[in-house]
């Protein structure tokens, strides 16, 4: 098919690696501008706009597609249909309607379960037992176009943010690839009006572990943003990211530290945090951690 591609972070990446694999002809990559990053706050080009320039493909940047000549020149590439991931722009109207078969989508949710900006998140702090992908064909409203197809990935004790990412990524890749081989394959389903849910953007605010809260909520608090952007708590007066833990017996004030291997007591249940990360440093576990710094038992948390 000829195609344009609309994407920005790792997530849109695999995607667009997987239409270049499969041999469709891209004629158009749009992402979102370059964001200042690392130590010198430099311009950094997003991974899909770094993977299409490798590849030789025309690269897009506008700050918005609600401007008229935006859309002129979008209508004009003729394209067969657009494929989305992750691009972060909101397509208007005369985008959607552009391409012959409109414009694909590929959800990081179980649709109608997780509309919206954090589905991945979102599902790991709800205690989702399982989430996976949806192909959808896009309509003006939020993910709330038609179904064409579905896979479904089990959450475990063990699935963090960043592996659900990644499993997602690679699945949403295939699951696109597969359809555009033979849309005709899978009709539209409409998405049915109960279990409707809405995955809200992460507030900054989030990552911080509220103690009082139980433990078995902050084991999914800790797994949902590791490895980045990480949760955290004080402590001895710093902020600690905290990127793994394990359920322990155990009761106190919460916050507490309960033990001398940084079993923490929270509002029902205890937490042991076996990976941390200080401000500055690598990541490493408790063990090494607590050789060259003391968080004797007693020590409170906030």
């Amino acid at each position: 098919m000829r195609l344009a591609f609309m994407g920005t972070p790792v997530f849109a990446a695999h995607a667009l690696a997987a239409l270049i694999a499969a041999g469709h002809e891209i004629v158009a990559v749009y992402a979102q501008p370059a964001r200042p990053a690392g130590r010198g706050q430099k311009p950094q080009p997003s991974p899909v706009e770094s993977l299409a320039r490798k590849h030789g493909l025309p690269v897009f940047t506008p700050v918005s597609l609600k401007f008229s000549d935006e859309q002129a020149a979008f209508a004009a590439l003729n394209l067969d249909a657009a494929v989305v991931a992750a691009y972060g722009l909101i397509l208007p109207r005369a985008i959607l309607d552009a391409p012959k078969r409109g414009c694909f989508n590929i959800h990081g949710s179980l649709l109608p379960r997780w509309r919206g900006a954090a589905p991945i998140q979102r599902a790991i702090l709800a205690g989702d037992g399982e989430t996976g992908i949806t192909i959808m064909q896009m309509e003006a409203g939020l993910d709330t176009g038609p179904m064409l197809l579905k896979e479904a990935l089990p959450i475990t004790a063990e699935t963090t943010g960043g592996s659900l990412h990644d499993d997602l990524a690679a699945m949403g890749a295939r699951l696109m690839v597969q359809y555009l081989d033979n849309p005709d394959a899978y009709p539209p389903e409409v998405q049915p009006a109960e279990g409707v849910t809405y995955a809200a953007k992460i507030d900054k605010a989030e990552l911080k572990l509220d103690w009082s809260l139980p433990a078995g909520h902050l084991d999914r608090v800790i797994r949902c943003f590791a490895p980045r952007p990480g949760a955290w708590t004080e402590i001895n007066g710093e902020r600690v990211k905290v990127l793994a833990a394990e359920l322990v017996a155990g009761s106190g004030a919460p916050g507490t530290i309960l033990d001398a291997a940084l079993a923490v007591a929270t509002g029902e249940g205890a937490l042991r945090l076996t990976r941390l990360q200080r401000p500055g440093k690598g990541q490493v576990l408790a063990d090494d951690l607590l050789r060259g710094w003391a968080v004797p038992a007693g020590t409170r948390l906030s």
